[in-house]
């Protein structure tokens, strides 16, 4: 833990200890998003396919998953509930 106290309002600039107004501009803003989009590794056709066949086959698999375990598990509780000997 800091020694220092702990503060109330923020922090405060040397500007006589009014909190800092210095707003990005829309056109500033926009520039400095098309460049951070022109840093982006985009990924080449191939992969996007590749990238593609995985999640299906993973969504197809845990919807798999998820309908063999609510089957299962409400033939349990309709055994349990209604009083089968046979379970």
């Amino acid at each position: 833990m800091a020694d220092a106290p702990a503060v109330r309002g923020g922090r405060k600039d040397s500007s006589g200890g009014k909190q800092s107004e210095n707003r990005t501009g829309p056109v500033t803003f926009y520039r400095q998003v098309v460049a951070e989009l022109r840093k982006v590794v985009w990924p080449t056709r191939e992969q996007l396919g590749t990238y593609f066949v995985v999640v299906i086959a993973f969504v197809l698999v845990m919807i798999a998953l998820v309908s063999v375990l609510d089957l299962v598990l409400g033939k349990l509780a309709f055994e349990v509930f209604t009083g089968a000997d046979d379970i």
